[in-house]
């Protein structure tokens, strides 16, 4: 099991998140939905490999507005730059996962959705850089 503690395991699983998105966007039926989920659920997880390499113990959250503003309490100030994309995965999270409330998910929405995730990927690599 990896340790949570380490930040490599979180950014393991946001790659594997990345790889469903891939995965799904050469297929002939995309799942929109679950491309949005999957681009959510890369950036949660590279915000809290972000907190985990500062040493901040990981709020349960799905959040990623609140998972930003931890981060930048840690003084990660690279991620400043993705708020708008932090509001617009944030109800990809849960909303995506059960039917019943969830949000009609389109396919520009989803690609968006994975620029975004893209978006924040990078720009948490950059805050963990050493020469962050």
């Amino acid at each position: 099991m990896p340790n949570p503690d380490d930040p490599q395991a979180w950014i393991t699983k946001a790659r594997n998140d990345l790889l469903c998105i891939d995965n799904n966007l050469r297929c002939s039926e995309v799942p929109w939905d679950a491309v949005a989920y999957h681009a959510q659920q890369a950036a949660e997880k590279m915000l809290k490999a972000c907190l985990v390499h500062r040493g901040v113990e990981v709020p349960r959250t799905h959040d990623l507005g609140r998972l930003l503003g931890e981060c930048l309490a840690a003084g990660l100030s690279s991620l400043s730059g993705t708020a708008n994309d932090c509001d617009l995965l944030t109800p990809y999270g849960v909303a995506t996962r059960y039917p019943g409330e969830e949000p009609d998910v389109f396919e520009s929405d989803a690609r968006a959705a994975a620029e975004a995730a893209k978006r924040i990927v990078a720009a948490a690599q950059i805050a963990m850089s050493p020469t962050a």
